[in-house]
This record gives structure tokens, sequence and C-alpha cells, in this order.
């Protein structure tokens, strides 16, 4: 199947002063990003903003390579990566006990980090992982991790202010009844064009909403771009590694070929004594589930998943680019 046609759009895409790339690592984003570049945006008016959802200390819940694959297709395509983290990450939110929400760091273009936040009197108490649910209250993760992340790095750069910033991510009706009823296209939450005092632009855009998992695979092959490790270990979406949302499969999965990484997950959810999955608890649902082939015939990418650094090619001519195992699979990921 060929690339898609251009969406009609109703707004002027080359009008932009800066366009932010909620950058994953994932298929989606990675098409949104092909997509932009095939439109004609300049490479070096494109950021990719990789959250880091361990908040770049030990790793607990993401897959170790995800970061160093983000910068990998970064400079591959001649963009710039930009990192940005909630401090201590998943598991400093997750066990926050009477205490505020961490601080927001974030690289800026001079190479240096900001901090901003982790000050407030408002306390709270969390000890337990998020809750599968289409809430973000719910299912903290993703609020904390990403999408806050994102707002704060917007609001606290005076770059933005005074410009037209366009913020591009990776969501596809596709993928859920939650996601089919998102905007294409709307002014971005931090958008404050109408206001009195630090006035930006900022809109939001979903170019690979309307398209199917078909099409999104034919653009990553069309440029060569080898997918993540996770993809062809049989995962068939780029969440975390430990996500709740995985099916019994995905953690029968985890326990087999990552099994510290399964038990850290499981030893907490029975320290807290509330499961992750309404039904079942971690190990209760990993009986239930069959492992992936992949990942127990493939033992070079099982190394590379382990790996914080990536060193497999990231780019391949067409030719000798394969559909990773995970393509069109059972899904495990935000709804």
């Amino acid at each position: 199947m060929g690339v898609p046609a251009l969406r009609a759009t109703r707004f002027d895409l080359h009008s932009y002063d800066h366009y932010l790339v909620g950058f994953s690592g994932g298929k989606d984003c990675l098409a949104a990003t092909l997509w932009l570049l095939e439109q004609g945006v300049s490479p070096s008016q494109i950021e990719l903003h990789h959250h880091d959802v361990d908040g770049e200390g030990p790793v607990f819940m993401d897959w170790p390579c995800t970061l160093s694959y983000c910068q990998a297709v970064g400079q591959a395509l001649g963009i710039r990566v930009y990192r940005s983290y909630r401090e201590g990450g998943f598991l400093r939110e997750m066990l926050r006990d009477n205490a505020p929400t961490a601080a927001v760091v974030f690289e800026t273009p001079d190479g240096h980090w900001r901090r901003v936040g982790g000050v407030s009197d408002k306390l709270g108490t969390r000890l337990k992982f998020p809750q599968v649910s289409a809430s973000l209250r719910t299912r903290w993760c993703s609020g904390s991790t990403k999408v806050d992340v994102f707002d704060a790095l917007i609001c606290n750069q005076d770059r933005f202010l005074g410009k037209r910033t366009l913020v591009i991510t990776g969501e596809r009706a596709e993928e859920s009844a939650n996601r089919a009823h998102y905007a294409p296209f709307e002014p971005h939450r931090k958008d404050t064009r109408h206001g009195t005092r630090r006035r930006r632009l900022v809109d939001h855009w979903r170019p690979v909403h309307g398209w199917s998992e078909a099409e999104v695979w034919a653009i990553i092959r069309k440029h060569g771009i080898v997918p993540h490790v996770a993809y062809g270990l049989g995962w068939s979406r780029l969440s975390c590694r430990g996500c709740i949302f995985l099916s019994a499969n995905g953690v029968r999965t985890l326990r087999d070929v990552f099994p510290d990484a399964f038990e850290e997950i499981a030893a907490r959810e029975d320290s807290f004594g509330v499961t992750i999955k309404r039904d079942a608890s971690w190990r209760e649902l990993a009986t239930r589930g069959r492992p992936y082939a992949a990942a127990l015939q493939r033992p070079d990418l099982v190394a590379q998943a382990r790996s914080r650094e990536w060193y497999l090619p990231v780019v391949v001519t067409p030719e000798n680019w394969e559909l990773p195992a995970g393509a069109f699979g059972e899904g495990g990921g935000p709804t």
C-alpha cells in the first residue's frame, strides 16, 4: 500500500516558526515526522521532544534503549532531539507520599537544562500504579511523565512568545474509540494567542489521525527507517516496556524474556495491595498469556532492547526493510 495523499486541512502548514513533535520513538510519531519532511518542512525547524519516562534514573518501566534510539533517528533525519522528564520519573511519582509532584527538567537549544516546578504547597499521595483508564487523572503516568512535561517546556521558554508554534503528536483514530474523537487540528492547551500577556500562538496537529496502520508502515518503509526494537520482539505499540495496558501475552513475554523488569513491577504491586488490572494481579496475568514467539526467537533484539545504547542500524534501503513481527498485533497501549 502506498503512502496516503495529503489530508485536507484548514491551516497553512508552512506558516509556523517552530514544529514540536512529541517523539516517543513509536511508529505513529515517526510517520508524522516523515510526513512533515515530505511536505517540505525544514529539518532545522523541527524539534523531536522525547519525554524520558524514567526521569534519567534507573530503568523501571521504560525500554532502556528508547532514548538512544530516538537520538539515532534524529541524527539520521538531521533533526535535533530534545530531552525532558519529570524529576525522578515514573517511580518517584508512584511512590509520592504526602509530597508535591516533582519538578520538570528540559533541555534548551543552547544545550543547557532548566528545572521548573516542584515547589508547590499542594501535597499528594499515590502509592499505587496508574489504573487502566482513558482518564489521564486515573491513568496518571501519561499526564505526569509526558503531557504535563510537554506543557511545561512550552510555557517556560520565551522563545515561543510572539511566535507561531505547531505541536505534532501521533494519535490515530484506528487505535481506540477514545482517540477516534480527538480533533485532528485544534489550538493547543497552552495556546495564549488571545491573552493579555506572554502571548504565544500554539496549535496542535495530529497528521496521522485518519491513517490506517498499513499507511503508517508504508511511509516508514519508504524512508527505510528501522522501527524500534520493541516491534521486532512482538509488541504492536511502543509504550513503556512494562505498560499497564499490556495484554496477558505481553505480561507473559515480559516475565519470560525480561524477568528482572517483570519482578520489580510485580513486587511493587504486591507491596501496594492494589493491582494494576482490575481482574488480576501482574503475576496472575502472566499465567494467562503466551509469550510472543519473536521475543523467544530473537536474542539479538533482546540484547539491543536491554542496552542503553542503540547500536543497530536505523536506516536501510526500502528493499531491505522488513515489517516487524509486532505489526498489526493485539494492541496493548493507551486507549
